[in-house]
């Protein structure tokens, strides 16, 4: 079989779609493959009831947890995959998580590449992703090439309030980094409306930054990319010798057809990248495609995520409210040694977000005051690899077997902030609410899917190499959140984006030889 293409992208999330703008102009003949269609701009995108009661822009599709029981992941196939209903915000992971680290329920392992490493990619991605921040004012930050490509997104009054007596308590406060195309200075030059539908919706103006608008679509415009939409790689097949990718077995609109390349990157998430390498076993590759090392699948992470409701008397009509983060309790407090994680503001929950969680009979009037009088926070901490917390299959689906860990950091986390709160008349009760967590199961939660099949030099104990090429295959590439060797405390995405910049300057260079 000739290769029509010289490289295949399959997927098009934060890796992918970021992938594809990088490599399109290098004039290379590139396939992009998405098993899922444009998201489609209506009336919906931002419609509480939709989004969040109705699973609109999730899947439909059922995977199962180790004991079988039946898992409605909160994913969605789309073109520029979750990042479509991202919150778009876009942390670098701090220096020191790239070394190992204690914890109090075990070791976040050192990365071979560090910081340095990821440090002039991030500073690209921030200036592609429209990230909007101001350094000097969060006390973990890492160095910094250059300040931010975007000023900070500006605290509406009740959230300088919040702002303001944090810092009377000795706290470091700052801007989240986040990833809109908001012009704050000249507002009819602005896409975003910072409106109350950003965190977790699509953007019906096109304003949030994801990896559609940001990365698939600047690159189709190149006569050298080709985009084919609900297209499903079912497996990917190697040449007699198991060493070289040899075509990619695809279903489109329910025909099977067949594509062929140089080179193939693999992008479709942590989770569903591991399932696709298990999927594509053969007789070189009994155990799953390129897992010789067993470690296809396991190790996977999600972090430990909470939201609660700090309720107070006084108002909150605030609208774009996700622009506060707090990282004092990172590395621990005086009390407790170890990582604890990291704060930030939710969007706004209205409603009909409450509902989720509310008795069924609450009445609707109860429920908006408490949303009027709601801050909202998320609250991130680390989750440790573990071998045992994996990717398998089950008659062909996806099973992920996860057990919490380091739950006592996040215990001692919430537990701090919510002493924080009430210090600063903020928390006068404090509510769990799990409105980004469906149905209450946090393994659900899969947004900040990462591990899987981690990079490293040794072939005995990873999957990938330092430039995500497989080991045990020589055209075959991962790249999304798979790489990951720790989850670290922060959000993902920026540094999928940052490691796919990274990646595509390896390709450039492979393919320019």
């Amino acid at each position: 079989m000739e290769n029509p293409y010289d490289i295949i992208i399959i997927g098009t999330g934060a890796g992918g779609g970021t992938l594809a703008l990088k490599l399109a102009p290098s004039g290379k003949k590139i396939l992009i493959l998405e098993r899922g269609s444009f998201l489609p701009k209506e009336k919906e995108n931002w419609n509480t009831k939709e989004v969040f009661q109705h699973d609109r822009y999730h899947t439909k599709e059922i995977w199962y947890e180790k004991d079988g029981k039946e898992l409605h992941p909160g994913t969605g196939y789309w073109v520029g995959g979750n990042t479509k209903v991202y919150g778009a915000a876009l942390f670098r992971l701090r220096e020191k998580d790239f070394e190992k680290v204690i914890h109090k329920d075990g070791i976040s392992p050192e990365w071979e590449l560090k910081y340095k490493d990821f440090e002039p990619y991030y500073t690209e991605a921030e200036k592609l992703y429209h990230v909007h921040g101001k350094q000097g004012l969060d006390p973990t930050e890492p160095k910094r090439s250059a300040e931010y490509p975007f000023d900070k997104v500006s605290h509406e009054p009740r959230i300088q309030e919040i702002h303001n007596d944090l810092s009377k308590k000795g706290l470091n406060p700052f801007y989240i980094p986040i990833g809109v195309k908001l012009n704050e200075a000249n507002r009819l030059l602005s896409d975003c409306l910072r409106c109350d539908t950003c965190d977790g919706f699509p953007c019906l103006v096109d304003a949030k930054a994801d990896s559609d608008l940001v990365g698939v679509r600047p690159a189709v415009k190149y006569p050298n990319v080709t985009l084919l939409t609900n297209a499903k790689v079912n497996r990917i097949v190697t040449n007699e010798s198991g060493k070289k990718v040899k075509y990619i077995e695809t279903e489109i609109n329910g025909k099977i057809e067949f594509f062929s390349a140089d080179i193939f990157a693999l992008c479709a998430g942590a989770i569903n990248s591991a399932a696709l390498l298990l999927k594509s076993a053969n007789d070189k590759h009994p155990n799953g495609l390129a897992n010789s090392s067993d470690q296809v699948g396991r190790n996977f992470m999600k972090h430990q995520n909470g939201a609660i409701l700090g309720l107070t008397k006084k108002l909150n009509p605030t609208i774009f409210q996700k622009t506060l983060a707090v990282n004092d309790f990172y590395w621990g407090e005086k009390d407790f040694e170890f990582p604890m994680g990291h704060i930030q503001l939710l969007g706004k929950a209205n409603k009909e977000m409450l509902k989720s969680d509310a008795p069924p009979l609450t009445p609707d009037l109860a429920l908006d005051e408490m949303a009027k009088h709601s801050i909202d926070w998320w609250i991130t901490a680390e989750d440790l690899p573990d071998p045992n917390n994996r990717v398998t299959l089950k008659n062909g689906s996806i099973q992920l077997s996860y057990t919490d860990n380091n739950t006592e950091a996040y215990d001692r986390l919430l537990k701090r902030w919510t002493e924080v709160l009430k210090s600063i008349d903020c928390g006068d009760k404090i509510i769990p609410c799990s409105i980004y967590l469906k149905k209450k199961i946090p393994l659900e939660g899969v947004a900040h899917q990462v591990g899987t099949c981690r990079f490293g030099s040794d072939p005995r104990t990873n999957v990938l190499d330092l430039n995500c090429k497989i080991h045990d295959v020589d055209n075959l590439y991962i790249v999304d959140g798979s790489f990951f060797p720790s989850s670290a405390a922060v959000n993902p995405s920026l540094t999928i984006m940052a490691n796919a910049l990274r990646v595509g300057n390896h390709l450039i260079e492979l393919v320019s030889k």
